[in-house]
């Protein structure tokens, strides 16, 4: 276990009244109680809401991410950064380290910036330049401790402004991938409840499982040598395409940037409450405690008490069996529930599928609209991004309850979430929000997915889709491979729900 030496606390800093962006906030935020919001469902737009937050930023930025990758999108975000920092921008870097093998010389170069430090949350003490696999080999008696990994998602900049969601760094989560992409969903968020995602960021950087990333690893080295190796890093890799975002998304809004142009943005405003599990979770406290005290238990707390709907997307859907019971009850009471996952063929994590997949037919019984994400739909399903050849999974992480609030975070809903991993969340009451949210999931719903439903007097499952004005009935899990399927299948015996 590395060494946590040589660590300072820190703050978030007041706010400034010579930032243009507290200008901003100030100018444009109806009353102190208000939290303004706007959804964000395509990456183009998100990214470069982190680009110009980065580049307009005169105080600081806090960033905090699960995946910050070092690809052509995690080197255009790193460089904004560096700049930031350059110009006096205090700038504080955190990240998970599962996923550090390919930036960990890049993150080391970062911190030799002036203003510009960076932290690991619960480091890998040894075999840092193998992959996944090999830390953990390398460290397989500190597994307990390895195993509870940071999976929030926050940019703060100047103390006034944020973006949160579902999409870490990186080109798959920005429609920038040639393979494959992700369906998902960032908020740009303004007003009062920032000041409790800094308080939320400061809890994380001062914890006792966060390291500097000098005090991990190999001696870290001269700053001035790690400068120029970062900066020779940067040229001798391809140079990141332009963002591009179209003049409007799907729900109509310009960039960003043009807002902060005029000195005024234009949001949905209400009462919102951010929250984060707390980062020491299942280390210093009981299973029972960890759940209780969990992002997952405060969402679904509050998802059960719907009166006349409910709409879930997650990627990963395994409700276990207190979950189905709270589904059953919400049928009880004409409760309408909606949930859109991923298919097999669309998933990233097969296994997980398989979790999901033992709880289908009772989600089916209790009368949920059932939807999976079609990895290839999505190609033609223009209003979500220019996926062209690259397959489309789902990645988005939101809810809305009785049309009027609306949650968006980083929690999936599995078991994962809600007992090892961190997590962020936030909720807003706002109905307009909630009217933007449901469009943006129907077009998911009805031009990119499946309707899963039982066949007529049977319990056999049947997916249901549209091609060419007509409907199309299958009967194996769409798209995907019968040694897919076979694999799946073999390995699910031996996987219990609280290991996916």
């Amino acid at each position: 276990m590395p060494t946590n030496v040589g660590k300072t606390d820190t703050l978030s800093l007041p706010l400034s009244a010579d930032s243009p962006l507290v200008k901003i906030a100030r100018a444009s935020s109806p009353a102190d109680d208000q939290t303004g919001v706007r959804l964000m469902p395509l990456g183009a737009f998100s990214l470069d809401t982190r680009v110009q937050l980065a580049q307009r930023a005169t105080n600081s930025l806090d960033v905090q991410y699960y995946q910050f990758e070092n690809d052509r999108t995690g080197r255009l975000l790193m460089t904004a950064l560096r700049d930031a920092s350059v110009r006096g921008v205090r700038v504080r870097l955190l990240v998970d380290d599962l996923y550090t093998t390919h930036t960990d010389w890049l993150l080391r170069g970062l911190s030799s910036y002036p203003n510009f430090e960076v932290r690991l949350f619960n480091p890998f003490c040894c075999a840092r330049t193998s992959g996944v696999a090999g830390r953990y080999t390398a460290s397989i008696f500190d597994f307990g401790r390895l195993n509870h990994r940071m999976h929030n998602k926050m940019f703060l900049a100047d103390g006034v402004m944020a973006v949160v969601g579902g999409r870490n760094i990186g080109d798959e989560y920005f429609l920038r991938s040639a393979e494959s992409n992700f369906v998902d969903m960032d908020a740009f968020v303004m007003g009062a409840v920032v000041k409790n995602m800094s308080a939320i960021f400061d809890r994380y950087w001062n914890s006792e499982v966060v390291y500097p990333i000098e005090a991990v690893g190999e001696p870290i080295g001269d700053p001035v040598v790690r400068q120029k190796a970062f900066e020779a890093l940067l040229a001798s890799l391809p140079p990141s395409p332009p963002i591009d975002p179209p003049a409007v998304d799907l729900l109509g809004y310009g960039p960003l940037s043009e807002d902060f142009d005029t000195g005024q943005v234009g949001l949905e405003w209400g009462l919102a409450r951010a929250f984060a599990d707390p980062p020491e979770k299942l280390l210093s406290m009981t299973p029972k405690i960890a759940f209780e005290t969990s992002v997952t238990n405060n969402v679904m707390m509050q998802v059960w008490q719907a009166k006349s709907d409910l709409v879930l997307t997650s990627p990963y859907m395994i409700p276990g069996d207190a979950g189905m019971a709270s589904i059953r009850r919400l049928e009880s009471e004409k409760v309408k529930v909606t949930v859109i996952t991923n298919s097999l063929a669309a998933t990233d994590e097969p296994l997980v599928h398989n979790g999901y997949a033992r709880y289908r037919p009772a989600m089916l019984e209790a009368g949920v609209d059932l939807y999976e994400l079609s990895p290839t739909r999505t190609q033609t399903t223009k209003r979500l991004g220019m996926f062209g050849t690259s397959l489309g999974r789902l990645h988005a992480k939101t809810a809305i309850i009785d049309k009027r609030i609306i949650f968006i975070g980083s929690m999936n809903l599995d078991p994962r979430s809600a007992s090892t991993n961190t997590e962020f969340g936030m909720f807003i009451d706002n109905p307009a929000l909630a009217k933007e949210l449901l469009r943006v999931i129907n077009i998911s719903k009805l031009e990119g997915a499946y309707k899963v439903r039982f066949a007529p007097k049977s319990r056999d499952l049947q997916w249901l889709t549209v091609e060419d004005d007509k409907e199309m009935i299958l009967t194996v899990e769409p798209e995907s491979t019968f040694w897919l399927r076979l694999h799946n299948m073999l390995l699910g015996w031996f996987v219990s729900d609280q290991l996916l």
